[in-house]
């Protein structure tokens, strides 16, 4: 990937621009972190960029990108530009290309986004980013309370990096924040649930919580019960957004609010229960038992111990059932499936077809 990246750099050197990998992908690699997202930089314009990758650009181009697909993998080519204005606290009013790659790193977000890789695999550092790599430091670039009013998105930005690289805010950053932080108020829950889920899908998100509780932003972001999730064993963001238990207010997919609601009922049950882990699986019940601080080697074992794990497992079909008892199809069916179900689990009904149907046919003739 970093080969092809570095050949498009050729391309449009080829041509008589400037081009350069640039932000994470150059932050990971030195990292040793592997990345598959390469952003260029450059000061060819989208159409120039068309131009000389003619059929391999993706059609369109947003703030000044261009995609350019190479053996289906994804690169965006943006060109050096100059953000002006930014009156939402988001977005910038206008955006202006310009010449000159030390003037575009200024309007990045922190100064180890900032790292740039040209044609030959060299890194350029103008903003001091491998410092701040070396000593383990989320900095902005520029003064930090004019970059999160500017866009209040990098409030949570600076969190998910703290968290998932496991570095420090420097202090200038970590003030501004506990200065700004109403700003994200009136950021989408969208953005805020993106930026959410990357850090409590960390394996570090625990730091991450408590920085997000040491500058209160748990207030401002209406999650109130972030707290509680440091007194669980929680391990997942599904079990932590079972804990915040905020579906009224951000965005979750239906199998995200299934398995949100569904933790949320099991936590009231006893997960040993072989109705209950029968019904809501090993995966629900284990959030919850890692919410209440159970045992989750029981629950397991449990669960391997339940004679059947589904309906399909019940050696016995509808029409089998019906013939029984010389009955058309009917919602008595379902009932009949259920109370099987639960003389099975409880063993007090062998799974075994001669012993099911004489239990139908002795309980339902």
């Amino acid at each position: 990937m970093l080969n092809n990246a570095l050949k498009l750099l050729k391309e449009i050197n080829k041509k008589g621009f400037e081009s350069y990998i640039v932000g994470g992908f150059v932050r990971d690699y030195l990292l040793g972190i592997e990345s598959n997202d390469i952003d260029i930089c450059t000061n060819a314009t989208p159409k120039d960029v068309k131009e000389i990758f003619k059929d391999k650009c993706l059609p369109g181009d947003d703030y000044g990108s261009v995609t350019v697909v190479i053996k289906n993998i994804n690169y965006e080519i943006t060109t050096f530009r100059k953000d002006i204005g930014y009156s939402d606290n988001r977005h910038p009013n206008e955006i202006k290309y310009i010449d000159n790659i030390e003037e575009d790193l200024l309007r990045r977000d922190f100064t180890i986004n900032t790292l740039c890789m040209d044609k030959e695999g060299h890194i350029i550092d103008y903003l001091e980013g491998k410092k701040d790599l070396a000593h383990k430091i989320i900095r902005t670039v520029g003064n930090s309370y004019d970059k999160f009013s500017e866009d209040s998105l990098r409030i949570l930005r600076a969190i998910r990096f703290a968290t998932i690289l496991d570095f420090s805010l420097d202090e200038e950053a970590y003030e501004a924040i506990k200065r700004t932080k109403d700003l994200l108020t009136d950021l989408s829950y969208t953005r805020k649930k993106e930026e959410l889920d990357k850090i409590f899908t960390s394996p570090n998100f625990r730091k991450g919580i408590k920085l997000l509780l040491d500058l209160e932003l748990d207030k401002v972001l209406e999650i109130p019960n972030l707290y509680k999730v440091l007194d669980s064993d929680v391990t997942s963001s599904i079990g932590i957004w079972s804990i915040l238990n905020v579906g009224d207010k951000y965005p979750f997919n239906k199998n995200e609010m299934d398995l949100i609601e569904n933790v949320n009922e099991v936590i009231k049950l006893d997960n040993l229960n072989p109705s209950v882990l029968y019904k809501y699986g090993l995966y629900v019940n284990s959030v919850a038992g890692k919410i209440k601080k159970e045992d989750i080697k029981k629950i397991t074992l449990a669960y391997n111990n339940l004679i059947i794990k589904s309906r399909k497992e019940i050696n016995i079909t509808a029409e089998e059932i019906m013939a029984i008892l010389d009955r058309e199809p009917g919602e008595y069916l379902k009932d009949i499936y259920e109370d099987v179900e639960e003389e099975i689990l409880y063993n007090r009904l062998e799974n075994v077809k001669t012993s099911i149907s004489k239990y139908i046919k002795d309980k339902y003739s």
